[in-house]
């Protein structure tokens, strides 16, 4: 339990210290103060002493040094159980501090404001504040640290109910104080690593802020949150915005996050429909009605329950299409005219709009990162574009100028697609998808099983090499008459007179993209 008869407050985020503060005079604590929070203070007529009051020192150095001074630091860092501590401070002339309550300079906020210059950046990187909630912290046993607007309600209740605060609260305060700090010095790491930084860093900071508690994970027996970045750039799920719909779940986004994906990759318009992350419907038109009614329709079976990507605004002819069906969430740049009122009837499907656009240009490319039992796996991002005159002509028969077309977007669902992936496309269309598969063959059976149409005259596209030329005889089988493929394998030659065994025309793209 700690009594609170002296505390320091000094924050930028000044909402609620007013009543806060008074609240406290009130029960009789001196309060200390600096800058900006002094002043607002005492022009509310809130008794408060100066920081240079009880240092004995003025602010310097444009107020970088004010409370980085022994006669605040030893006030806050005595250990009250400790008679050696309080005789220390005692002889020193050093009061105890009860309560430390700050919250940092606007940091974030500063590197978001448009056209920040870098120097007005660094400035608003704190030092006095992370050192007082950390000094505060650590004696948490005698010292409260408060350290957000919203924890003032709960140390108050506290102290009009028992005038003191007790353990349990001290030490949830105290999580939180060094959850803020963590969170504070990542959000710097990560900014200047990624202005200055190169390769991977001796230790990865993640910094990251709660957008809500999911409903649950994967199943209902696992608990899940969802986090954002600070500092993303470009269109993301993350900085996406709910209009309408339940609460997103876990695999909500995991799938919202692979259609938004693979919809980056393309400048035309196209629609993603997308189901246990991996694509059911894909197809590129020249008007996104289109587009999105060939998506649907490449797998219309396993788009039950789906989620969905437009590139382009959602129109009523699509919005008709899509409340005859059960879809999971779409998300898209905004909604025409009468769409939200139409597909908000629908109680629970969830409706995003990027209110940005969706398209190669507002893709960055950042670390990708999976959680292993006690580690983390961190690699690039894959970002391999392929031009058609790389392509390397394997066989006989040269692909036609359609044929390459095709390859190219069934290059592009492929690198989308979990491995082992193998996909059929006509023109701008998927046909068929296979993915996940412990064999390369078993994948281009079921591409060619799931196919809603006619294969013959498709393209194939794999996301690695083929072992056997099993999958080439199998694509074979379903009419393919061009292959896209990484090439590598110790039995190309092998995969390369099946192909022309059956009149195929093969190509090479010298790179893999695997997805485990």
């Amino acid at each position: 339990m700690v009594k609170i008869n002296r505390a320091i407050i000094s924050v930028s985020d000044k909402n609620g210290v007013l009543d806060f503060s008074k609240e406290l005079t009130q029960m009789g604590v001196e309060i200390i103060s600096t800058g900006g929070t002094y002043r607002l203070l005492k022009d509310n007529g809130i008794p408060v002493k100066e920081v240079s009051e009880v240092t004995g020192f003025p602010e310097m150095l444009d107020g970088r040094v004010k409370t980085l001074h022994p006669m605040l630091h030893g006030g806050i860092l005595a250990r009250r159980d400790i008679p050696e501590h309080m005789t220390a401070i005692n002889e020193k002339g050093i009061m105890p501090v009860d309560m430390v309550v700050v919250n940092l300079y606007p940091f974030k906020e500063t590197v978001l404001k448009k056209g920040a210059e870098f120097e007005d950046i660094v400035e608003n990187i704190d030092i006095g504040g992370p050192s007082m909630i950390r000094a505060a912290a650590k004696n948490y046993r005698s010292v409260a640290v408060v350290t957000d607007p919203g924890q003032y309600p709960v140390v108050m209740e506290e102290l009009r109910s028992k005038g003191e605060i007790p353990g349990n609260v001290l030490e949830k305060l105290m999580l939180e104080a060094f959850i803020a700090t963590a969170e504070y010095d990542s959000m710097i790491s990560s900014y200047m690593f990624d202005k200055f930084g190169e390769g991977f860093p001796a230790s990865f900071p993640i910094p990251s802020e709660k957008v809500e508690d999911l409903r649950y994970g994967e199943n209902p027996n696992q608990k899940a949150a969802f986090y954002r970045a600070p500092f993303a750039k470009g269109t993301t799920v993350a900085k996406s915005e709910q209009i309408h719909g339940k609460e997103l779940s876990y695999n909500n986004i995991l799938d919202l996050d692979k259609a938004l994906d693979i919809a980056m990759d393309f400048e035309k318009p196209t629609a993603v429909v997308m189901k246990h992350t991996n694509p059911c419907g894909l197809a590129s038109d020249n008007d996104i009605f289109d587009a999105f009614k060939t998506a649907y329709n490449v797998d219309p079976l396993s788009a039950f329950g789906c989620v969905i990507c437009l590139n382009r605004d959602c129109d009523m002819r699509i919005a008709e299409m899509i409340s005859q069906y059960f879809v999971e969430a779409v998300i898209c740049p905004d909604y025409g005219p009468g769409v939200f009122d139409l597909l908000s009837k629908k109680k629970n499907i969830r409706l995003l709009r990027t209110n940005s656009p969706i398209a190669p240009s507002e893709r960055h490319r950042e670390f990708k990162m999976k959680k292993v039992q006690g580690g983390i796996l961190v690699q690039t991002d894959e970002d391999v574009i392929i031009d058609p005159k790389d392509l390397k002509v394997v066989t006989d028969r040269r692909p036609t100028p359609d044929e390459v077309s095709a390859l190219l977007f069934a290059w592009k669902l492929a690198k989308h697609v979990t491995s082992n992936a193998v996909v059929f496309v006509k023109g701008e269309r998927a046909i068929g998808v296979g993915a996940g598969q412990m064999s390369r063959v078993d994948s281009a059976k079921i591409a060619a099983m799931k196919a809603n149409e006619p294969t013959e005259g498709s393209v194939m596209a794999s996301d690695a090499f083929f072992p056997f030329r099993d999958g080439v005889d199998e694509a074979a089988k379903a009419g393919v008459t061009a292959i896209i493929q990484p090439g590598g394998s110790i039995r190309d030659q092998e995969v390369i007179d099946a192909a022309n065994e059956h009149g195929m025309a093969m190509v090479f793209t010298g790179c893999r993209v695997f997805r485990h």
